[in-house]
């Protein structure tokens, strides 16, 4: 991956970061929304947004779909910050690696604490 793809990330991860923070205000978004990845295509015509967050899985599906409707605001949005000659389409993926993560340390503790017994 080039450099310039690596900066562009990393300015779609800060500004989508940031609309979603304070821009965003529907109300099915849940409170912890977490990006933890962007990846972009090196002809910049497509970026995928990995997002992690807390909730069921009905939640999980609502929050996908939403993000998906409002991937046009987002676009518009980075239109005008990013200054590039094409603005990529936004695909919004669900990552659970939070999750994964809290279920890995979770099994940890549970094995530590029963070797401790």
């Amino acid at each position: 991956m080039s450099h310039r793809v690596e900066r562009i990330n990393s300015l779609i991860q800060e500004e989508i970061s940031h609309l979603l923070q304070r821009e965003v205000n529907d109300p099915r978004l849940g409170n912890f929304i977490a990006i933890t990845k962007v990846d972009t295509a090196s002809d910049l015509k497509h970026t995928r947004v990995y997002i992690s967050f807390l909730g069921t899985e009905a939640e999980r599906k609502e929050t996908l779909k939403v993000l998906t409707v409002a991937s046009g605001f987002f676009r518009r949005e980075l239109s005008k910050s990013l200054k590039l000659r094409y603005t990529p389409e936004i695909t919004f993926i669900a990552d659970n690696s939070i999750e994964r993560g809290d279920r890995i340390t979770q099994l940890i503790n549970k094995v530590s604490s029963e070797q401790n017994q």
